[in-house]
């Protein structure tokens, strides 16, 4: 094979150093540390020869710091994925690996993963930090109510969520030391379905000391990762309006609002998003797709970015990096497998949830669609089914600045009231066997 990049070189990224190989010699190998003067000291060598191309392959997170000094130095450097860079059986050293590296990246035989602008690396930096800020108050609210079971204050069988309006309120009375039962159902919402008595004889507990201070503790824990997840969602506005606010054309677009779009909880309630998505994606309303919700459009800003979605040619390349495509294996003319691969693409998790949401809408067109594929194949292959035509309809209208156009439109609540009308009054004029001109109706 002949070599494609003739500058080239491999590097194995580790923990605690790593191995360069700049050619096949043994002195063509060399071992740096991690500090920052260390990998100054790789740049300058790999400058010194020559060098115009790197590959690296790392796992974690160790890739990060030397990727940005590689690139600051005006080197062209490739990250591969493990899988590619794979040596032969029975060779496994780290100065090994290094040369198998160059050598595949001398031959033109690597390719490099996708990652995102700058902007849009900080911006995903605060969207998965809010993630893991949501997961641990999930697991406080866990806790919250197991304490409140060993109380035997079965807050959780008569309200519908302990985190909310009526049941915050409750648990903050019993944790300052009310408990009587009758004054704590006093704290009911007016939208609260169970009723004072009920609330009241669910609340009657054992008042244990130590669950009463471990409760107070989780409380308190909840509040403040509530507090830290408002001020992540007011760094991620800011971000969002300082990049929006850099173009002038995408500054001044409107759209319309969506008040059908249900916010859940854990959506940033403070920023408009639907505002911000449409002028962050210069014009293409996301939003107006069925199923997709202000959480599949975070993920889809955080994780791919404004102009990201470029850099994949075709709809099958975008799908096949998110791996909801067959991974179609053939051998002697016969299909051995067709399954999807695995894969823990954030991206990929929010569209399978906005396919699962599609899959219990009713008279659209991706439900239909859903609804074809459950038929034939069940639910789970018509959810990966549908999270594919969701990521092919994405990459359509921001790489061609094209609206939503389905050909069967969503109807509203309204909407669909007047098409029942329309229709039950063509069902009564049939059956008098007059012509709708005959009593002056209009069929629009």
């Amino acid at each position: 094979m002949e070599i494609v990049n003739q500058h080239a070189a491999g590097i194995d990224v580790g923990s605690r150093s790593h191995f360069v190989a700049v050619g096949q010699g043994a002195d063509q190998v060399r071992e740096f540390g991690v500090y920052e003067d260390e990998v100054r000291e790789l740049t300058q060598w790999l400058l010194s020869c020559h060098i115009s191309t790197v590959a690296m392959e790392s796992t974690g997170t160790y890739w990060q710091s030397l990727f940005t000094a590689l690139q600051q130095a005006g080197l062209e450097v490739l990250l591969c994925n493990g899988k590619f860079t794979k040596n032969i059986k029975g060779r496994k050293t780290d100065v090994q690996d290094c040369q198998w590296i160059q050598r595949l990246h001398a031959l033109g035989l690597l390719s490099g993963s996708f990652l995102p602008d700058q902007a849009t690396e900080e911006l995903r930096t605060y969207c998965r930090h809010r993630a893991s800020l949501l997961e641990t108050a999930a697991v406080t609210t866990q806790k919250m109510q197991k304490y409140l079971r060993l109380l035997n204050l079965r807050l959780d069988v008569v309200v519908r969520d302990i985190t909310g309006q009526t049941g915050m309120a409750i648990i903050e009375a019993v944790c300052q030391g009310e408990t009587n039962p009758e004054k704590l159902a006093c704290f009911r919402h007016g939208n609260c379905r169970k009723s004072k008595e009920e609330i009241a004889l669910a609340l009657r507990g054992n008042g244990r000391r130590e669950l009463l201070f471990t409760l107070a503790q989780e409380l308190d824990m909840y509040k403040m990762l509530q507090d830290k997840i408002a001020a992540c969602d007011a760094a991620i506005e800011q971000l969002l309006r300082e990049q929006i606010g850099a173009d002038k054309e995408r500054r001044e677009l409107r759209t319309d609002p969506k008040p059908y779009k249900r916010v859940n909880k854990n959506a940033p309630q403070q920023m408009d998003l639907n505002q911000l998505a449409y002028q962050y994606y210069g014009g293409v309303d996301l939003l107006r797709i069925e199923g997709v919700s202000h959480a599949t459009v975070m993920a889809l800003m955080s994780e791919v970015g404004a102009e990201g979605i470029r850099k994949f040619p075709t709809a099958k390349q975008f799908t096949n990096w998110l791996k909801l495509c067959p991974n179609t294996k053939v051998s002697g003319g016969r299909v051995l497998s067709s399954h999807i691969p695995k894969g823990s693409n954030r991206l990929k998790i929010a569209l399978r949830n906005a396919a699962n949401v599609i899959g219990n809408l009713r008279e659209t067109h991706l439900s239909d669609f859903f609804k074809r594929v459950a038929f034939r194949k069940g639910r789970q292959a018509a959810v990966s089914a549908t999270a594919r035509k969701l990521a092919v309809i994405i990459w359509h209208m921001l790489t061609y600045r094209v609206p939503y156009n389905p050909p069967t439109q969503y109807l509203f609540l309204d909407e669909k009231r007047k098409l029942k009308l329309v229709q039950r009054i063509k069902k009564n004029i049939a059956k008098l066997d007059l012509k709708p001109e005959d009593v002056g109706f209009a069929t629009a």
